[in-house]
């Protein structure tokens, strides 16, 4: 029995907690006169006339009316903020796949990955420099991609003058743009072909579904071409370094380690670094 009572005890308790949590919501009605006004004044008793608030913060400001009037504040008809710290986070999970994907950054990385394995310096320069030397370039060439993104989007969201849909169209708006620049007409048409749908030859006529990969293999099919491009000054190098070890009767000694220094003199003289990234970064604004 006691232990019972215990229970009931402790269940009654949980009840008046839940009670006292619950937010209330309170609303007052003013009695109206004979001209159908509240109070005593034949003066409507609301500052601004409804629905004429033209920012948030008029509209979170109190309007008594003489009529029922349920203020909302907090929201201004947009997002709750844990919804929208949630989307926040979800975003920021998602940023490297995006970053990677709808960037300048898969050309670049890969572009300085052959350089170092035509060089054949093994870890030198080590990844962590190759992907921090990625990342500053891909801003640099995607700056004002991302300067439209934040004057256009961001902006207007934060002062409440788009909504949420009209904030995704106006942010993917520059990376279509961009994005289209650098896609070949072949691999839009491809992933069309394989969706079954008909293209107007516009870039409002491709679907973002399309768009994406075909500028990920476009961008795929041109680093590939820059490696092919960087590889051949130093096959040239392996191949002569091969050929002075074969006539010298020297087979068994391995060619990477005569040729490997001869690459780095070649790569520093002719400021290889320099001629690198500047024809890489050339070919996005050609």
């Amino acid at each position: 029995m006691e232990k019972f009572s215990f229970i009931k005890i402790v269940c009654l308790l949980m009840m008046v907690g839940i009670l006292c949590v619950t937010p209330q919501l309170e609303v007052q009605a003013a009695a109206l006169d004979d001209s159908g006004l509240a109070g005593e004044t034949e003066e409507r008793t609301y500052i601004n006339e409804p629905g004429s608030a033209q920012s948030r913060e008029e509209l979170s400001e109190l309007n008594i009316a003489d009529n029922l009037t349920i203020t909302r504040t907090g929201g201004d008809g947009q997002l709750h903020g844990d919804l929208r710290i949630l989307l926040t986070l979800t975003l920021i999970a998602l940023a490297p796949t995006l970053l990677i994907m709808l960037t300048s950054f898969t050309r670049i990385i890969i572009v300085l990955h052959f350089t170092r394995a035509a060089l054949n310096t093994q870890t030198a320069p080590p990844n962590q420099v190759l992907i921090g030397l990625a990342l500053f370039l891909t801003y640099f060439i995607m700056q004002p991609t991302l300067t439209q993104v934040y004057e256009e989007a961001v902006v207007p969201l934060e002062e409440g003058t788009i909504t949420q849909e009209e904030f995704f169209e106006a942010g993917v708006k520059p990376f279509r743009e961009f994005m289209y620049k650098q896609t070949q007409t072949g691999d839009v048409r491809m992933f069309l072909d394989i969706s079954g749908e008909e293209w107007d030859g516009t870039l409002d006529g491709i679907p973002l579904a399309v768009l994406v990969p075909s500028f990920i293999v476009g961008e795929l099919r041109m680093a590939f071409i820059i490696g092919f491009v960087i590889y051949i000054p130093f096959i040239v190098i392996d191949m002569v370094v091969s050929s002075t070890l074969m006539s010298m009767g020297m087979m068994m000694l391995p060619p990477t380690t005569i040729s490997m220094p001869f690459k780095i003199l070649l790569f520093v003289l002719a400021d290889g670094w320099n001629l690198i990234i500047m024809n890489t970064i050339g070919t996005f604004y050609r």
